[in-house]
């Protein structure tokens, strides 16, 4: 992680989970604690995320980038996560939907809440996977 990532960090722990500074301030962020794909080790990622129902949904954009980012190969392979969002910590499972009906559904859905996504499929050159961090559940 660089400083940039870590004063982003701080700025939303300190905040409640809003950042408050920079060209950042104001968007709906988490931090998204992973598994590397390859390596097992810790990985993080901040990424803007939007509602579906309970469920917090983000995009796997890269900004743009032909290929989709590290981190949609890491909760592939580990869906298993941890959020960071709005001030809460909580474990989640990873649900990566990468076409048909529901995919198209959860990127107009974002689109619509964070109109600045639009463009990004246009950029890339590819369908952008969608990933659903649904909250896991005590176990019984």
């Amino acid at each position: 992680m660089d400083t940039y990532e870590e004063g982003l960090i701080a700025d939303m722990r300190e905040h409640g989970g809003v950042v408050t500074q920079g060209s950042l301030a104001g968007h709906p962020l988490l931090v998204l604690s992973m598994t590397g794909a390859r390596t097992g080790q810790p990985r993080t990622a901040i990424l803007t995320w939007s509602r579906d129902g309970d469920d917090h949904i983000v995009a796997g954009t890269d900004d743009g980038a032909p290929t989709a980012p590290a981190w949609i190969h890491n909760v592939r392979a580990h869906p298993s996560v941890a959020i960071e969002a709005g001030g809460e910590v909580f474990a989640a499972r990873a649900e990566v939907v990468d076409e048909g009906p529901e995919r198209d559904r959860l990127w107009a859905q974002h689109v619509a809440a964070l109109p600045h996504f639009a463009p990004y499929p246009a950029m890339a050159g590819r369908v952008i996977p969608m990933v659903r961090l649904r909250r896991a559940r005590p176990a019984p």
